[in-house]
């Protein structure tokens, strides 16, 4: 087999040669060769994080800058036309380094060690962060003290979830998991909380998340209004990711007097929007959240199970969908039949919005044009927002 150009990076991150011949961890401009030997080209670059290509947060570390937008544009770009459909494909926006503002990462102790951070590729393996370029600084500055925290506070051979997020008042820990009971235990967490400045402890042993320490109450400003955060909650993975969705949804809809915020979490779009809005979300203290900033009409409700219809879609000047990685066909085989003037459909799966997307279409709705955003910096996790009108 003769040597072989990479051509382009697929889906699942491998480079791919003109008669489709994969490479894993390869950029576009490199020779496969014959034996299987990578020869560098142009847009390899040096990975900045001595993990990568162990640990699965990232799998995409090895592309320059361009070749890592193009990935992202050709994601949604070659979704769209897997289901026949064309529509103008804007530039992505791809967040910086250092910017990721939650994350959950995964700790388990042996004897006297506790290992904390990702999963190995393709693997239950933990990778034992000592670095990391993705999160915010603040964020990863807890990874060492929360190792020395559960060498007391876990079990051994126990394996928990570690979720953080920045907020409002700093820092939400979540501690997905049982740790140890007694005073000892509840003392060794208040004071972590309190030395570190969290603005928030929780530990979910599966019944619910227990609050241990709050100082103010959590919130999350969404559109300018701060909404109360329930713990572990939902929140946009950068702020310039989020800026980034909101201002093509506020492009998407226009000016509408009515607009449908559907599943609306806890407000990202909903509170960003002018005129009035109607919120639905089956999440129930998300919801609750949302309502109590008296900003929006809220209902909670789900929409796969209780879709709006279109004699209600009917009454809005425009929709906002943005629907788990499944999609929301139940809710898109609804606004097919309805004349709703317009939709803003943000994804965090080009494939399921290509679906959803061509159902569209068919029921009579043009894609007008699709924003790229890679808020998941050297990972094949892509987002976008749409804007489809009648």
């Amino acid at each position: 087999m003769p040597d072989e150009t990479i051509i382009r990076i697929a889906a699942k991150g491998d480079g791919v040669t003109e008669s489709g011949r994969h490479a894993p961890l390869t950029a576009p401009g490199d020779m496969l060769r014959e034996d299987g030997g990578i020869l560098p080209g142009p847009h390899r670059r040096v990975p900045p994080c001595r993990h990568f290509s162990t640990c699965g947060g990232c799998q995409l570390q090895q592309l320059d800058d361009a070749s890592y937008a193009a990935f992202v544009h050709d994601r949604v770009s070659g979704a769209i036309a897997g289901q026949g459909l064309a529509a103008p494909v804007r530039a992505p926006l791809v967040s910086a380094p250092h910017t990721r503002r939650r994350a959950t990462l995964h700790a388990e102790k042996r004897g006297r060690q506790v290992r904390i951070g990702f999963t190995e590729t393709g693997s239950h393996q933990l990778v034992d962060l000592t670095e990391c370029h993705v999160l915010l600084p603040e964020l990863f500055a807890l990874v060492t003290p929360l190792r020395r925290l559960l060498v007391t506070a876990l079990r051994d051979a126990a394996r928990i979830d570690v979720h953080l997020a920045r907020i409002d008042q700093g820092v939400e820990v979540v501690i997905g998991g049982a740790v140890g009971g007694g005073l000892a235990a509840a003392e060794a967490l208040t004071g972590f909380a309190q030395d570190h400045r969290l603005a928030r402890l929780a530990i979910d042993e599966g019944y619910g998340a227990e609050i241990r320490w709050e100082p103010q109450p959590a919130t999350i400003t969404l559109g300018g209004v701060p909404v109360a955060f329930p713990p572990a909650s939902f929140l946009q993975a950068t702020a310039d990711g989020e800026a980034a969705l909101v201002a093509a949804v506020r492009e998407a809809v226009g000016e509408p007097a009515a607009t449908a915020d559907l599943f609306a979490g806890l407000g990202t779009f909903a509170l960003a929007l002018p005129g009035k809005v109607y919120a639905a979300e089956a999440g129930r203290d998300t919801i609750l959240a949302l309502k109590a900033t008296g900003r929006v009409f809220a209902e909670h409700r789900d929409l796969f199970r209780r879709p709006l219809i279109p004699a209600e879609l009917d009454r809005f000047d425009a929709v906002v969908l943005d629907p788990p990685r499944a999609g929301a066909r139940e809710q898109v085989g609804q606004l097919a039949q309805a004349r709703t003037p317009r939709i803003a459909y943000v994804s965090c799966n080009p494939g399921s919005f290509a679906r959803d997307a061509k159902l569209l279409v068919d029921g009579g709705y043009r894609l007008d044009w699709v924003q790229p955003v890679g808020q998941f910096t050297w990972s094949t996790h892509v987002e976008l927002a749409a804007a489809f009108s009648r």
